[in-house]
């Protein structure tokens, strides 16, 4: 479906808001400018060729951030931060650019609101950047010696941000379009998303193909059930068809399933459910400014850094339809040869999945992470 010209006006009136918003004032909110490292330099102690980069870091000395996804979210996050630089700055550039208080939101709900596609992602995008605010604040080497950054699905906008892809308000704004379009995707038809933990023998993709053999068996065409995410071994999302679903819970057992649980969320995303949404955000990227990131981001459609601009919108698109790999991205991150050490790492955000996934993937590096707290202060 094409974009409107008056869509498309409407998009260039905002994106000008938004970089008036990210320019125009003192103590800007826009963190991808004085919180980046100055170079570009591969993780330390990975096993990535470095020729020509210089001498290698120690990475016990480096740091690496974790941005939450939707999912994450509780009614209060964000309290503990609205004293620290600049965060109330970014709620009142994110009520401009939203149409209403994000930040009252944030804080008291109702959480039924909070939990709708179309407000959670802006709100843990938000939260997840006012939190990098407080660990430059309280840890200031954490932010000057990070390397590398990688976000979970909606996560991924604010790594990106962090990078310096990517300003504060222009990819708010990109957020805003992408929880839009994923949310009317949703609605479609009756659809949703399943975390499910493995035994050692389950099959997941084949599972998939039994739920859409039933599904067909029950006249529905062109059934969709596939895995939406990769979260740590034997440990998945599937998404698709409700009916699909009911399947994979109702023989749970049968296909080795320990844990089938239906995720509190609208619709089957990262499938092709979401195909919809696609056309929307890509109109918005095209518009927005995007840079080569200063620092390694992993992305979700394959595990692997971002190149430069091009393939930061293009990956973006895909990923609405394609699975999160996150599994793989943590590997990819904190590969390493025997006896090399590990850098910190901090999930700023709401929630502590990724900490929770990251000790499944890899117990050496988890004993170096870090949650950055965005509700109380600790003082």
């Amino acid at each position: 479906m094409l974009v409107s010209a008056a869509s498309r006006g409407q998009v260039r009136s905002l994106l000008s808001l938004s970089r008036r918003l990210c320019t125009s004032q003192p103590g800007s909110p826009d963190v991808t400018h004085h919180h980046t490292p100055e170079t570009s330099a591969p993780l330390p102690d990975s096993d990535v060729k470095q020729q020509g980069r210089g001498p290698r870091k120690d990475p016990s000395d480096c740091s690496v951030l974790l941005f939450p996804g939707q999912g994450s979210q509780f009614v209060g996050m964000g309290r503990g931060l609205l004293k620290y630089p600049n965060v109330k700055e970014m709620f009142a550039v994110a009520h401009k650019i939203l149409g209403y208080d994000l930040l009252s939101l944030c804080l008291e709900g109702p959480e039924e609101e909070l939990r709708k596609t179309v407000h959670c992602q802006p709100a843990v995008f938000v939260t997840s950047l006012a939190a990098v605010e407080r660990l430059n604040q309280e840890n200031p080497k954490a932010i000057e010696t990070c390397v590398a950054a990688a976000g979970f699905s909606v996560g991924e906008f604010a790594a990106l941000v962090f990078s310096g892809a990517m300003s504060y308000a222009e990819a708010l704004y990109a957020v805003k379009v992408r929880a839009e379009a994923m949310q009317k995707a949703s609605e479609l038809v009756p659809s949703g998303m399943l975390s499910v933990i493995g035994r050692p023998q389950a099959q997941y993709k084949h599972a998939c193909v039994q739920a859409k053999e039933y599904c067909k068996s029950q006249g529905m065409e062109e059934p969709v059930c596939s895995v939406a995410s990769y979260l740590f071994p034997d440990g998945r999302v599937i998404a698709g068809h409700r009916k699909a679903l009911d399947f994979l819970q109702q023989n749970s057992r049968h296909l080795h399933f320990i844990r089938a649980t239906p995720l509190p969320v609208s619709g089957a995303f990262h499938t092709e459910l979401m195909e919809s949404a696609t056309e929307p955000l890509r109109e918005v990227l095209r518009q927005v400014e995007v840079r080569r990131p200063e620092i390694n981001v992993y992305s979700n459609v394959d595990g692997k850094r971002y190149m430069n601009e091009s393939h930061v919108r293009r990956q973006l698109v895909k990923q609405l339809v394609s699975p999160v790999k996150w599994e793989q991205a943590l590997h990819e991150i904190y590969e390493r040869t025997q006896g090399k050490k590990f850098p910190h790492t901090y999930e700023v955000g709401p929630g502590k999945q990724l900490g929770s996934m990251l000790q499944k993937c890899n117990r050496k590096a988890f004993t170096h992470y870090a949650h950055v707290d965005v509700t109380a202060s600790e003082d």
